[in-house]
């Protein structure tokens, strides 16, 4: 069985676009955010199972560690 995505983040992208992943790795999120979207501000991230925001993360202020 495969293992489900624990998170959710929507991602400021670009100035008038956001997009949204679903995710397990935050520190592999931020470097794929690096290449695909290199003008990226900010991401929030959510819960996917309480649906709830947990954190958020901007192009200075990145994730320490994999998960929260």
């Amino acid at each position: 069985m495969k293992k489900s995505k624990k998170y959710t983040c929507i991602v400021k992208a670009e100035p008038e676009k956001f997009v949204k992943y679903r995710l397990n790795d935050l520190v592999k999120f931020t470097a794929f955010l690096d290449r695909t979207w290199s003008e990226w501000r900010w991401f929030n991230v959510y819960d996917n199972r309480t649906r709830m925001q947990i954190a958020n993360f901007t192009k200075n202020d990145r994730p320490a560690s994999r998960q929260i």
